[in-house]
């Protein structure tokens, strides 16, 4: 049985109007993570101007789209009738409706406090060289999460091999990860920030066009940031924007762990061309072989998907591995 509660909606456009905001929310088996996120979303709507929330379900089978329907009759659910990926489903979205101000691209477990939304629509709006805005991002014990990220190069990837990416992420030169706690605060920049939460300005949406769809999970949101970026929008992280984001999930599941993994390559080779992208493809197997002989799990499935160029079918997945739309 699902409950009757119904949660109260935002402000809604005016019928043949566009919203200011559009919420796009990727959902795959998400009933249990769903509820608090619906709950969140008018207070942190609260002062960005009318909006349509639209969930994109992937073939859920846990009930996902009856609860959300019981919650939240003001919001949209599309589905397509299977799990397209993530980056299809955000298309999705974002064909169902064109926001005046932007869209805010966030997945079902990221859950945003109240008057959030507007603090990122100021962050882009007036700002001709600003087109991402990105919230910070705690953990379920309200910690700060290491969100922000810089451009993937075989430099980084060498550095994350031999130091670990931790020890990396001292060193701009040899990390990707930012984690310099100093470095959160308003107005930072970054070349792309982990996908749970980022709002998107509608020049951004107008000059990247769609998300990349082959990508299926992970790599899909550094290819946004960075294309953004190219067409000179950067990213900017706004520290009095909080989202709540356990996540996580990828650290022990080595399916999710391996898609991780040969994805990077594939964006890499992607932007660098076929030289460069197999040096960097080098590295990184380098880097999940060596781990995968201390015997751990999730690097010793990385290994084998890069050397087979895919991962296992998400049905082939390990026991226990659960493949939601989006768990970064």
């Amino acid at each position: 049985m699902v409950s009757a509660e119904h949660i109260p909606g935002p402000p809604a456009p005016a019928p043949g109007e566009e919203p200011d905001i559009l919420v796009a929310v990727v959902t795959y088996n998400s009933a249990a993570i769903i509820g608090p996120f619906l709950r969140a979303m008018p207070a942190a709507l609260q002062g960005a101007g009318p909006a349509t929330v639209v969930i994109v379900d992937n073939d859920s089978r846990d009930g996902t789209v009856d609860l959300v329907r019981a919650l939240a009759p003001w919001a949209t659910v599309l589905e397509p009738g299977a799990n397209l990926g993530y980056g299809a489903g955000i298309n999705l979205a974002l064909r169902r409706a064109r926001p005046r101000r932007g869209a805010y691209v966030l997945n079902p477990d990221a859950v945003p406090s109240p008057g959030s939304v507007v603090r990122l629509v100021h962050a882009v709006e007036g700002v001709d060289d600003v087109g991402i805005a990105v919230p910070r991002i705690l953990d379920g014990q309200g910690r700060l999460k290491y969100s922000l990220r810089r451009e993937p190069t075989i430099r980084r990837a060498l550095g994350e091999a031999v130091l670990g990416g931790h020890r990396a992420a001292r060193y701009p030169a040899w990390g990707d990860m930012i984690r310099d706690p100093a470095y959160y605060v308003d107005g930072a920049t970054a070349d792309w920030a982990t996908g749970a939460a980022m709002f998107l300005s509608r020049r951004t949406i107008d000059a990247v066009g769609s998300w990349a769809e082959d990508f299926f999970l992970y790599s899909e949101e550094t290819d946004y940031a960075l294309r953004a970026r190219d067409a000179g929008l950067l990213l900017r992280y706004v520290a009095s924007a909080d989202v709540v984001h356990p996540g996580g999930d990828m650290q022990v599941s080595p399916w999710l762990w391996s898609l991780v993994a040969l994805n990077r390559t594939r964006l890499y080779r992607r932007r660098h061309g076929g030289v460069p992208g197999a040096v960097f493809w080098f590295v990184v197997l380098l880097n999940e072989a060596s781990r995968a002989l201390l015997g751990r799990p999730r690097h010793r499935e990385a290994a084998r998907a890069l050397l087979r160029g895919q991962v296992r079918p998400a049905a082939q997945a390990p026991a226990g591995t659960r493949v939601r739309a989006r768990l970064s």
